[in-house]
């Protein structure tokens, strides 16, 4: 409780509002809660060495820590989000789902996501000077495809998209990005700004939901289907 209160002291210092670090701190709590959870769920299923009755005994314990660390979350999630949570969300599959319950994208989750897309874009190209105000609502049109919890654990699933595709990230970088012979003007405009690693992630996971929300945001669809060429040219390309 020290720590926290320092840490929201700290944060007010920098400017954040004292309801913004209430919340990044509860998302931490609740993330550290879900990756215990996650270790834990290696376990079940894998009973060491014991007999039948140990065995039995082990896994109905780990079991047990695996239910409530996933309540300890939930509620921790509860207390930075509040009502907008559904029902049960770690326990869902992540995938595109038309009942996906939509809630508004704040301040905290469009900040969250400029922290996490900034260096796996630099990885690849430089800073772009595209209009922040349009990065903004870039990602605020990418978080919308995603219910809350998935915001949360968005940082982790735009790494492993990353490492994943990091030949073809290459390639659309080399091809379309600063440096190359394409113009910054166009289509391909985008590619310039570090929410492009983002907006690929979704067309890659959740064209359809991404689409909804693009066409809602009134942003210009040239740029959804100028990475869309590039990510199926950077496919057909030999590599670098």
């Amino acid at each position: 409780m020290n720590a926290k209160k320092t840490l929201l002291e700290l944060l007010g210092r920098a400017g954040v509002f004292h309801v913004d670090a209430e919340e990044l701190i509860a998302l931490v709590e609740a993330g550290a809660i879900s990756e215990a959870h996650g270790e834990i769920g290696k376990m079940v299923g894998i009973p060491p060495e014991g007999g039948e009755p140990y065995a039995s005994g082990w896994l109905a314990g780990a079991r047990a820590v695996d239910g409530e660390l996933v309540n300890l979350a939930e509620r921790a999630l509860r207390r930075a989000i509040g009502p907008a949570m559904t029902d049960h969300p770690l326990r869902g599959s992540g995938r595109e789902d038309a009942t996906r319950v939509r809630t508004p994208v704040g301040m905290v989750d469009v900040e969250r996501a400029k922290v996490a897309v900034t260096p796996l874009y630099l990885a690849f190209s430089h800073a772009s000077d595209l209009d922040p105000e349009v990065s903004d609502e870039v990602l605020t049109a990418v978080l919308g495809t995603m219910g809350v919890v998935e915001r949360v654990g968005y940082a982790g699933r735009l790494e492993e998209f990353a490492e994943t595709h990091r030949s073809r990230l290459a390639q659309v970088y080399a091809l379309y990005g600063p440096g190359s012979r394409i113009a910054v003007h166009g289509r391909y405009s985008l590619i310039h700004s570090p929410t492009s690693v983002a907006v690929l992630e979704r067309l890659t996971a959740t064209p359809s939901a991404l689409r909804t929300e693009w066409e809602d945001a009134e942003l210009p669809p040239a740029w959804l289907e100028g990475l869309a060429i590039a990510w199926r040219a950077a496919d057909d390309a030999p590599p670098a």
